[in-house]
């Protein structure tokens, strides 16, 4: 029972060393969501998904109302977005998912000085559009006899 007691931590340890491949990029974003959240927490404003500003609260950088716009469209359009199936339900919902990124990438496009930035944008814009057309064509398969 000790040595259970023992290897419980040190294989909890193991996980999350192991988590995200070791990738120090995946480990700063899950350690500065982890602050964000305990933050957020802490000060007692936890947001809803559906409030307007979008949880970036009374300051908002520039960068955060820039997108704001684009942001709340999506997460309605998703919400609205519904299917008989859970098949037609993702694909409704991933439509709507794919517009905002592509709403997004617009406002990169028309802001962003940043010769890489614009490059991403243009990237996701296209590759978005292309699988926007790919869900819009789907159509589910025929029922088995």
């Amino acid at each position: 029972m000790r040595h259970a007691l023992i290897a419980l931590p040190a294989l909890a340890l193991l996980l999350a060393a192991c988590e995200g491949g070791g990738d120090p990029v995946n480990q700063a974003m899950r350690d500065a969501s982890s602050e964000r959240q305990a933050a957020t927490v802490q000060d007692g404003a936890v947001s809803s998904p559906d409030h307007a500003d979008m949880g970036h609260g009374a300051s908002a950088t520039a960068g955060d109302q820039a997108f704001a716009a684009s942001e709340a469209s999506m997460h309605a359009g998703m919400s609205a977005a519904s299917g008989a199936t859970v098949d037609q339900a993702y694909i409704a919902k991933m439509i709507a998912h794919h517009q905002g990124a592509v709403a997004m990438a617009d406002v990169a496009l028309s802001e962003s000085k940043d010769p890489e930035v614009r490059r991403m944008a243009e990237g996701v814009k296209a590759a978005q559009t292309q699988e926007i057309a790919e869900m819009r064509a789907w159509r589910p398969a025929a029922a088995a006899d």
